[in-house]
């Protein structure tokens, strides 16, 4: 079992090496029992080891994928992979290049099924195999908003770059495109903040709605 501390993480977080007798169980991760566990994870998994983390979350994943285009190294990645650790997402497709900045991920990434797809197609491929539908994330004319939207329960929901939005390419297989609704002056919103207030209404609709 191999610890996952992150030297950037401030000392006053988590908790500090166990006090007495250690517990017993094959979740446990000694280093962490001896040095403190330092990292941002909810309490229930304190001192456990990132495989046993793992673990246990795959148990309890949700039915939903999410998909992002990084045609241009996109910032927002990091965040995307984020909010899918926080709302338990089955797994992250980095459709495009295949390096991504991974600070704003704040190593949820360690604890997150992450693959990459190198194209629209290889990708479309995929989700068609594991049958799910793709549901784009954009504020395109004729979308659907996604507070009043009936979205698939297996589903894929796919976001596109900062600034460009969805590639034509993915427009032309999204089983329908759910648009985010905004009242300010603002066109859009960012990818990662798109992200995470489409993975919440997946999970009012298939989690609290049921």
């Amino acid at each position: 079992m191999t610890s996952d501390s992150d030297s950037s993480d401030r000392l006053d977080v988590g908790v500090g090496p166990w006090e007495g007798p250690w517990p017993e169980g094959d979740h446990y991760d000694p280093d962490l029992l001896r040095e403190g566990d330092r990292r941002n994870v909810v309490d229930r998994y304190r001192y456990w080891s990132r495989e046993a983390v793992v673990a246990d979350l795959d148990e309890r994943r949700h039915d939903f994928h999410v998909a992002i285009e990084n045609w241009q190294h996109d910032f927002n990645i990091g965040t995307v992979v984020r909010n899918a650790n926080a709302f338990l997402a089955e797994g992250v497709h980095i459709v495009g290049k295949r390096r991504w900045n991974r600070r704003g991920a704040m190593v949820t990434d360690r604890y997150q099924h992450v693959s990459h797809h190198g194209t629209v197609e290889d990708f479309v491929a995929w989700a068609k195999g594991e049958g799910l539908e793709v549901v784009g994330i954009d504020n395109l004319p004729g979308s659907v908003p996604i507070e009043t939207a009936d979205i698939p329960r297996r589903a894929v929901l796919v976001f596109g770059q900062e600034g460009p939005g969805l590639s034509a390419e993915v427009r032309e297989v999204c089983s329908m495109v759910c648009s985010i609704s905004q009242f300010g002056s603002t066109r859009s919103i960012n990818a990662g903040v798109a992200s995470g207030i489409a993975m919440h209404s997946w999970i009012r609709r298939h989690v609290f709605n049921t």
